[in-house]
């Protein structure tokens, strides 16, 4: 056989295909420096460039049994460097919206920090005290105020008159106000 440097491009795939690593090497050869300079023109960085091109040719060799070449090779080649420089591009945008996000919340007042941590606070002490209810107050509480509820609507569903719904509301508002209001009142003083 002559040398590699005079075969065509699908003759090359073809003893490729086979395992012949000069054929590879001649490959290499021909395409090295036009994809560098390709994915150098995408990404403008000499590393991930060289990265990108290296990987390809490592791909290419890895699957050369199952490789099958459905245009020509150098359409193959370019399309390749190109799709894994996009690839490229998403992983740094995904990135640099995590740290921007990430600076922001470091970035918020500590005051603002405080804030968001009280009120998740303050929203967990008043679920524990409306679970602290007594059962049948608790659910007629819960249906009025979370699932929005008429008193009608609950006296229906409960079996009991809308006065006792009433009534019911009205106790659990005036056990959760006192309670609530000495749980905050301590809670300010210690945060002094």
């Amino acid at each position: 056989m002559g040398t590699y440097t005079d075969l065509p491009d699908d003759k090359l795939v073809t003893l490729l295909q086979q395992g012949n690593e000069q054929a590879l090497k001649e490959i290499f050869t021909r395409y090295n420096k036009l994809l560098y300079s390709y994915a150098y023109k995408k990404l403008e960085d000499q590393e991930e460039a060289k990265d990108i091109v290296q990987d390809l040719f490592i791909r290419l060799w890895s699957n050369r049994e199952s490789f099958l070449l459905k245009t020509s090779l150098p359409s193959y080649l370019f399309r390749a460097v190109r799709n894994r420089a996009l690839d490229i591009f998403a992983h740094k945008k995904i990135k640099s919206d995590y740290v921007a996000s990430f600076q922001e919340f470091i970035d918020l007042p500590q005051s603002t920090t405080d804030y968001l941590v009280r009120e998740k606070d303050i929203s967990a002490l008043i679920d524990r005290e409306i679970q602290s209810l007594p059962p049948k107050m608790r659910e007629i509480f819960i249906l009025s105020r979370k699932e929005n509820y008429s008193h009608k609507e609950i006296a229906k569903k409960i079996g009991i008159s809308e006065e006792t719904v009433t009534k019911q509301i009205k106790r659990a508002l005036k056990i959760l106000r006192l309670r609530l209001k000495l749980i905050l009142i301590i809670a300010f003083l210690l945060s002094e």
